[in-house]
């Protein structure tokens, strides 16, 4: 069994290479830098001394727990891909942070990292998950992430909806391909909440089969500058935004103003310009009263003009004589 001790450390070729310079306990203490990559590590020992430590790399190796690091208050970069790891714990300490590899282990919740409030870079890609599990994320850590996470690679990890994810706003780089999106409703609803996302991969994914995915995309993150591997350019978008924008209005202009074809004045007051009729009176019970007790007055005809002024001129006519006759 391999531990990573400081006596595995003494044969490293690095300080080998260093030790006419250096004692060995000077060369611990500059040491800013550890690769150990590939050399069958089950462990991590005590390596305290180690204090300077800002970037190390313990990948492709046989890690089955993260421990014995809570000394590397500088440590900034993390690799511990490919190993057997899987509980992401004890890494509270560890304030400055800000990439953590971890891709490739047995991780099946995303979780313990609540205290690392620098942490820019998550990897977490290819998760060797038991059948019909899938990555799960702690919403305490997510909260935590939401105001310095800027690249987080998931990859083939089962993942069948990233809503969790939203809170993470400042994130500007987001690989998910291989897994099992396919609601682009939801994709969209946590997209447009990650206003500085540059960098999209989703191959794979059963949403891509959608018609005119990469249109919808293009046009819902307007920073998006890389969808699956192939650039967006500006004038691209700028003409599937006027397109979208013409679409549109050419929708509302065919709808129906009312149903039953009313025109716009007809919900206008009556004060508008008169183009309302006025209400009729209503009849009620006491104004029919009234109008029964009202004496009944016929009019008289009027005469035609003509018959008026013939019926006041007088006709006179000459006497008829026998003798006329």
């Amino acid at each position: 069994m391999v531990h990573l001790t400081l006596d595995l450390i003494a044969k490293s070729r690095n300080y080998l290479k260093k030790s006419r310079e250096l004692s060995f306990p000077d060369y611990l203490m500059k040491l800013t830098h550890l690769h150990f990559s590939g050399k069958d590590i089950e462990d991590i020992d005590d390596i305290s001394v180690c204090r300077n430590l800002s970037v190390l790399y313990l990948y492709d190796n046989r890690i089955s727990h993260i421990r014995n690091l809570g000394f590397a208050s500088n440590l900034t970069h993390l690799f511990l891909q490919n190993n057997t790891i899987t509980h992401i714990e004890n890494l509270a300490n560890l304030q400055q942070l800000s990439k953590l590899y971890l891709g490739g282990n047995r991780i099946a919740v995303v979780e313990g990292l609540e205290h690392l409030r620098e942490l820019q870079e998550l990897h977490l890609e290819n998760q060797r998950l038991a059948p019909g599990e899938k990555l799960l994320f702690d919403p305490r850590t997510l909260v935590s992430l939401a105001e310095s996470l800027c690249v987080l690679k998931v990859d083939h990890n089962n993942i069948d909806d990233i809503r969790d994810l939203t809170v993470l706003k400042e994130l500007r780089h987001f690989s998910a391909a291989d897994n099992k999106l396919h609601s682009m409703g939801e994709l969209e609803n946590v997209l447009c909440r990650w206003p500085k996302l540059r960098e999209l991969d989703l191959c794979g994914n059963p949403v891509c089969k959608i018609r005119k995915y990469r249109d919808h995309l293009t046009t819902i993150c307007k920073c998006l500058a890389i969808l699956d591997g192939k650039e967006i350019r500006e004038l691209t978008r700028q003409f599937l935004l006027n397109w979208k924008a013409s679409k549109e209005a050419r929708k509302n202009k065919s709808k129906p103003l009312m149903s039953g074809g009313l025109s716009p004045h007809a919900m206008t007051n009556d004060s508008n310009n008169g183009l309302l009729p006025r209400p009729r009176h209503i009849s009620t019970r006491a104004s029919v009263q009234r109008s029964n007790q009202l004496p009944l007055f016929r009019s008289k005809p009027k005469e035609p003009p003509a018959l008026a002024l013939l019926s006041n001129l007088t006709i006179s006519t000459p006497a008829c004589h026998r003798g006329d006759a």
